[in-house]
C-alpha cells in the first residue's frame, strides 16, 4: 500500500505539478491543509540541481521582471533557458525614458525623448519599499539604489472644488497634518475628559490616553489644540533675538470639510511608508542586470509569440522574427505576458485558463516627465524631493529624488491612475503637457510653466505588449480566492504561468519576482519528483 501511495503522488507530481501534489498529500492525511497552503521560503537551485536528470528547457514567454527573475533562477540551476520578449528591450513595464528614447503607441504616435545628459524619468514603477525581495536582487545583481523620498513635510497638498476657506488653496503637508492631528487630538481627549469613554477605559487608561494624546496632537492642558511649531514659521527661527513665528492653525471646520486630512491615510500603507529605494541612474538598471546576467544569446528581442501551445513531450512557442514566424520547442515554458495579452494568442490551453486569463480587470495609469532649466521647487519652495498630491486629473507630482542642486532636474508633472489616466491618454503628447502645467500652475504659480526644455508622457493602456499598468481580480470572477485564479497557480499541462497579478503585491515588481520564483520551484519539484 505505501509503495502505491508513493507511485500515485509521483504520478500526481508529475501530471498537476508539487502544489498539487502538496494538495493531495493534505487530502490523504499526509500533510496538514494548512502548510500545504503555505509559500515556503524560496532556496534558490544550485549548479547540480539537474545532476543525473539530464538537460532540461524552459521557454520564457516575456522578459519582464516576472520573466527575467523566472529565467536567471532556472539558470543556476543548469537549466536551458530561451527568454523571448517582444520589445527590443528587457524589462516589460519596468522602462525609464531617457535623452534619445523613442516610443510609438498604439495610436500611432511618436515620441522622441529630449532630456538632458543625467535626466530620466521612470515610465513604469519607480520607488521600492524596503521590504520588498526587489532590494535583495538589487543587492545580488550589483545595482546600486539611493534613497526615494516619498513623503516630504514640505511638499503640497491641494484640493478644489471642495467647501470652507481651504478649496483652491495650496497648503504645506506638515501643516495639514499637524493640524489634522492636532484636531484629532483635541476632540478625543475631550471626549475622555467628559467621561465619554468610561464603559470602555479604566482611569488609568484615560490618564495614559490623554498623555499620549497630547504628545501625539501637541494640545495644551485645557486639551486645545493651539497650533506651534511644528505646522511651520513665518518668519522662521534665525540668529540672534528671531525666535520666529508659528504659523496660525487652519480652522477646524474648514480643515475636516476640505478632505486633506484623508491623504494621511497613504502613508500609513504597509508598502507606502519610508523609507523607500530607488536605483541609481534609472528603475531599469535592475532590467539590464537581469539581462546580463541571463546572457545576450538566451535572449530573443523583438520576438512577439503569435502562438503557443503544450505537445506531447513539451510545448512550442511560435514567435515572429524579421525573417517570418519560427517556432521553438522545450520541455515547459513559463507564460510571464500579461495575461490579458495572452488570453488573445493561439493556443491549445483549455478553454478554463483562457476565460481566466482574459478575465482581470485593467487598470490604466499614465505619467509625465518635465525637464526644467533650473530645479526651481528647490530654490524658490525647498522641496527636496517628495510627493505634491492633488484631487485634480494630475493626482501626484514626484519632485525628483535625484541630482539635487543640480543646473536642471525633472519632475514628475502627473502620476494618475483609473479615469484621470484614461483622459490624459486620450490626449495628444502636446496637449497632455498643456494640460499638465495648467494643473501644475494652480499649486506652484507661473513658474511652473516656465523653463521647460523636454517632456515625454506615458499611457500604459495604448502601449503594446501592455494594455494596462497592471491587472486586478474583479470580484465577480472571485478575485484571489476564485477558481479563475488559482487554475493559473498551477501548470496547464507543461505550460506555466508567472507575474505580478499571481500574486498579493500586484503592481509591485515585488509580486513579479515572488511569483516567478513560486513557479520555478514548481518546475524543479515537478522535474526532480
Amino acid at each position: 500500500m505505501g509503495q502505491t501511495r508513493r507511485d500515485f503522488l509521483r504520478q500526481v507530481g508529475i501530471t498537476g505539478g508539487a502544489g498539487v501534489m502538496f494538495h493531495t498529500m493534505g487530502a490523504l492525511g499526509l500533510t496538514t491543509a494548512a502548510n500545504a497552503a503555505e509559500t515556503p521560503p524560496f532556496t534558490p537551485l544550485t549548479r547540480d540541481a539537474l545532476h543525473g536528470r539530464g538537460t532540461k528547457s524552459v521557454i520564457v514567454m516575456g522578459g519582464g521582471i516576472a520573466g527575467m527573475t523566472a529565467a536567471y533562477e532556472l539558470l543556476k540551476g543548469g537549466y536551458s533557458v530561451t527568454v523571448l520578449e517582444g520589445r527590443d528591450r528587457p524589462g516589460g513595464r519596468n522602462w525609464t525614458v531617457r535623452r534619445g528614447t523613442t516610443f510609438t503607441d498604439l495610436k500611432g504616435q511618436t515620441q522622441t525623448a529630449g532630456f538632458s545628459k543625467g535626466q530620466y524619468m521612470n515610465a513604469g514603477p519607480g520607488r521600492i519599499p524596503q521590504m520588498h525581495v526587489t532590494l535583495d536582487y538589487c543587492k545580488e545583481l550589483g545595482v546600486p539604489i539611493e534613497v526615494f523620498t516619498n513623503q516630504n513635510a514640505d511638499a503640497f497638498l491641494y484640493r478644489e472644488n471642495v467647501p470652507g476657506a481651504l478649496n483652491g488653496v495650496p497648503v504645506r503637508h506638515r501643516a495639514v497634518k499637524a493640524d489634522a492631528y492636532g484636531y484629532t487630538a483635541e476632540l478625543l481627549a475631550k471626549a475622555t475628559s467628559q467621561g465619554a469613554l468610561d464603559a470602555e477605559l479604566t482611569a488609568e487608561d484615560k490618564d495614559a490616553l490623554i498623555s499620549y494624546l497630547r504628545s501625539f496632537g501637541a494640545i495644551n492642558s485645557a486639551n486645545e489644540y493651539v497650533g506651534g511649531g511644528r505646522r511651520g514659521y513665518a518668519p522662521e527661527p534665525g540668529a540672534h533675538l528671531e525666535a520666529g513665528t508659528p504659523l496660525p492653525q487652519y480652522e477646524l471646520s474648514d480643515l475636516f470639510r476640505s478632505t486633506l486630512g484623508n491623504y494621511f491615510s497613504f502613508e500609513m500603507g504597509f508598502d507606502q511608508a519610508m523609507m523607500m529605494y530607488q536605483p541609481i541612474g534609472g528603475m531599469d538598471r535592475i532590467a539590464y542586470a537581469f539581462a546580463e546576467a541571463i546572457g545576450a544569446r538566451r535572449f530573443r528581442y523583438n520576438a512577439e509569440v503569435v502562438a503557443y501551445q503544450n505537445t506531447t513531450d513539451g510545448v512550442a512557442v511560435t514567435y515572429t522574427t524579421a525573417n517570418g514566424p519560427k517556432t521553438v520547442t522545450a520541455d515547459f515554458a513559463i507564460n510571464a505576458m500579461p495575461p490579458h495579452i495572452a488570453a488573445k494568442i493561439p493556443s491549445n490551453m483549455p478553454a478554463g485558463v483562457v476565460a481566466a486569463l482574459g478575465s482581470v480587470s485593467r487598470t490604466n495609469a499614465g505619467k509625465i516627465g518635465i525637464e526644467y532649466n533650473r530645479r526651481w521647487w528647490e530654490e524658490d519652495f525647498r522641496i527636496y524631493g517628495g510627493i505634491t498630491n492633488a484631487n485634480t486629473n494630475i493626482g501626484n507630482m514626484w519632485h525628483p529624488s535625484y541630482g539635487y542642486h543640480g543646473k536642471t532636474g525633472t519632475m514628475i508633472g502627473y502620476y494618475n491612475t483609473g479615469a484621470n489616466a484614461n483622459f490624459y491618454g486620450a490626449l495628444t503628447p502636446a496637449q497632455r503637457l498643456t494640460e499638465a502645467v495648467a494643473q501644475g500652475k494652480k499649486i506652484f504659480g507661473d513658474v511652473y510653466g516656465e523653463g521647460i526644455t523636454a517632456s515625454f508622457s506615458q499611457d500604459w493602456a495604448s502601449a503594446k505588449f501592455s494594455e494596462a499598468a497592471w491587472v486586478s481580480w474583479p470580484g465577480a470572477v472571485g478575485g484571489q480566492t476564485g477558481a479563475g485564479y488559482r487554475s493559473l497557480l498551477q501548470a496547464s499541462g507543461n505550460i506555466y504561468f508567472a507575474g505580478d497579478h499571481l500574486s498579493h503585491a500586484i503592481a509591485w515588481q515585488h509580486g513579479a519576482i515572488t511569483s516567478a520564483r513560486a513557479t520555478v520551484e514548481q518546475i524543479h519539484e515537478r522535474v526532480t519528483a
